[in-house]
C-alpha cells in the first residue's frame, strides 16, 4: 500500500509543478506566487 500511496503522491506533487509551471509569471504574480516557490507549494498540496 506504501507504494501506492507513494506513487499517488509523486503524481500529486509533478501534476501541480506541471500545471503551475505552464502559468504566465502575471499569472503567478496574481495567485501570490514566485516562480523559485512552485516546487515548494506543490510539496506543501500533498
Amino acid at each position: 500500500m506504501n507504494l501506492i500511496r507513494n506513487y499517488r503522491n509523486w503524481r500529486a506533487y509533478r501534476d501541480t509543478v506541471n500545471e503551475l509551471g505552464r502559468l504566465s509569471n502575471r499569472q503567478l504574480a496574481d495567485l501570490g506566487i514566485m516562480r523559485d516557490e512552485i516546487k515548494t507549494i506543490a510539496r506543501k498540496a500533498l
